[in-house]
């Protein structure tokens, strides 16, 4: 099978070292990638929301199979073209997509499907705001209707910070705040059948505590031994197959990756929020446990036979991830730095590294090229060995202004 991946971060590495490693698969491309990628697949230049750019660069590799990584392209439509061509795409179509690219109406198919989640009002206004920040009361709760790179939710306890957010959105939706831990919860779907993937952990804030302003995720770890018993089989019943039933009723059917952030609210299981991807810094904790090949299951999903595939196969391993990010991150991230230990933090072979803001320098140096620069992955029999070695991982490699937290896993391990 030949697989071309779309996107070039932490969670594109983290598929495509999957993927390399599934025997199914003869050639790995990836468009944009980055300098860790090239590693394991050969890279191609493309804008990844230009669908038919995408679709002509599949068909000129001939690929079997294409997995789109980002979701600025899911919603930009990048999977339509790619599925009128007749190529197998894993991703969702632009209107299925807009289950992430509009709060608005993910609430709307999550009321038609009877899916739980926190009340909620859409504003266009700032008075609307001011009235709907009101009637929920602190903490507030402000998310922008669009895409934000998972930096467009404030919760805070000051109203004139609130409203300040909403006043800088288009449209927002403003909802009660849940509280009780979050959990993320993966699904691959063909759009009929679902199936659910190890729930895992991601911590938002930039710095430890729970401290600092919102990032796209800091780290995050793999099981969770605090979760009820029964969780996944919850989640599936009452939020999963309800939203895919819902969306194909709709006549826009979701096929790809379903996300579900959830809270565990002293009243009962509730959705914040749905992506349409793989979530990032997830998807590298998630995958370093799966043992089934990953090919045949995107593939699976993408031609509506994932009801034919045997169960999923995982390690009992625990897995942790720690993200390295560069100096100024989320605000104004400074770039270009050379990174130095990179070897060294895979030389013992007990963590690796995936490589989300990178490039090649012009005498094949890696360099900083993003806010979250590298993602430290490792496993071990529980979560203390695997933090362990993540965080011993981590420890050799450096570049200017490296900031990352120090508690992933922590509370969890103990």
């Amino acid at each position: 099978m030949k697989v071309l991946v779309i996107g070039g971060g932490a969670r594109e590495h983290a598929l495509c070292r999957s993927l390399s490693q599934d025997p199914a698969v003869t050639e790995l491309h990836c468009a944009p990638g980055n300098a860790g990628i090239a590693r394991v697949a050969a890279l191609h230049p493309v804008d990844q929301s230009d669908g038919a750019a995408v679709t002509a660069l599949a068909r000129e590799l001939g690929a079997d199979l294409v997995v789109v990584g980002p979701e600025a392209p899911l919603v930009a439509g990048v999977a339509d073209p790619l599925r009128a061509a007749g190529i197998p795409v894993f991703g969702p179509s632009a209107e299925a997509a807009q289950l992430e690219g509009s709060k608005a109406f993910a609430k709307d198919v999550m009321a038609g499907a009877g899916v739980p989640t926190a009340r909620s009002y859409v504003c266009t206004t700032e008075q609307e705001a001011a009235e709907a920040l009101d009637a929920f009361g602190a903490p507030y709760v402000v998310k922008d209707d669009g895409l934000a790179a998972g930096k467009g939710v404030v919760v805070t306890e000051d109203r004139a910070v609130a409203l300040e957010h909403a006043k800088g959105c288009d449209r927002v939706v403003i909802e009660e705040y849940l509280d009780g831990p979050e959990v993320s919860l993966f699904a691959i779907t063909d759009g009929t059948t679902v199936l659910p993937l190890v729930p895992a952990q991601d911590f938002k804030r930039a710095l430890d505590g729970d401290q600092g302003p919102n990032t796209g995720g800091m780290g995050a770890y793999t099981p969770l031994p605090w979760a009820p018993e029964g969780l996944v089989e919850e989640v599936l019943a009452t939020v999963l197959q309800p939203t895919v039933d819902e969306l194909r009723r709709r006549g826009t059917p979701f096929s790809g990756l379903l996300y579900a952030g959830l809270a565990l609210t002293s009243r009962g299981t509730r959705v914040i929020e749905f992506n349409a991807r793989f979530g990032d810094p997830e998807t590298q904790v998630v995958l370093a446990r799966l043992r089934t090949p990953l090919a045949g299951v995107l593939l699976a999903a993408a031609n509506g036979t994932l009801a034919g595939l045997e169960p999923l196969r995982w390690d009992e391993d625990a897995a942790v991830t720690v993200v390295l990010a560069s100096e100024g991150y989320p605000a104004n991230p400074r770039t270009g730095d050379p990174i130095e230990g990179l070897d060294e933090a895979e030389a013992d072979g007990t963590a690796f590294v995936l490589h989300a803001g990178t490039t090649s320098g012009a005498a094949g140096e890696v360099l900083t090229a993003g806010g979250r620069v590298l993602s430290v992955t490792a496993t071990g029999a529980d979560l203390a060995e695997a933090r362990a070695k993540a965080y011993a991982g981590l420890a050799k490699i450096s570049f200017k202004g490296a900031q990352h937290r120090t508690d992933i896993a922590a509370k969890a391990a103990q």
